[in-house]
C-alpha cells in the first residue's frame, strides 16, 4: 500500500520561512507527478505547486517567486521551501502523487499559520 507522508509545518511569523517534506513509501512504483495542494477555511483546495519526474515545475500565481518545489527520486520525496510567507499562505497543505498504473493519492495533510 502506497502511504504519503507529510511534515515540517507550523507557525511562522509573515516574511518568515519552512520548509515542507514528504515522502513516499511503497514498493514497485515510479511516481511521475509530485506536488502540493493547500486548502484554507471555508475554500476550496487549490493547486499550490507540481513538479514532474524529470523536473518540470509548475506554480501557483500568488506562490511564484517565494516557493520552489524539488524533488529527490531516489528518496521518493517532494519539498516546498517557502519563502517571504504572508497570512494568505495559512492553510493545510496536501501532498499529492501520480504513480504507474494510473493510480494516485493525498498525504494527510499539514497545517501552515502565518501568523504575528
Amino acid at each position: 500500500q502506497v502511504q504519503l507522508v507529510e511534515s515540517g509545518g507550523g507557525l511562522v511569523q509573515p516574511g518568515g520561512s519552512l520548509r515542507l517534506s514528504c515522502a513516499v513509501s511503497g514498493s514497485g512504483i515510479s511516481i511521475y507527478v509530485m506536488g502540493w495542494y493547500r486548502q484554507a477555511p471555508g475554500k476550496e483546495r487549490e493547486l499550490v505547486a507540481t513538479i514532474t519526474y524529470g523536473g518540470s515545475t509548475n506554480y501557483a500565481v500568488s506562490v511564484k517567486g517565494r516557493f520552489t518545489i524539488s524533488r529527490d527520486n531516489a528518496k521518493m520525496t517532494v519539498y516546498l521551501q517557502m519563502n517571504s510567507l504572508k497570512p494568505e499562505d495559512t492553510a493545510v497543505y496536501y501532498c499529492y502523487a501520480e504513480w504507474n498504473g494510473g493510480n494516485s493519492g493525498w498525504g494527510q495533510g499539514t497545517q501552515v499559520t502565518v501568523s504575528s
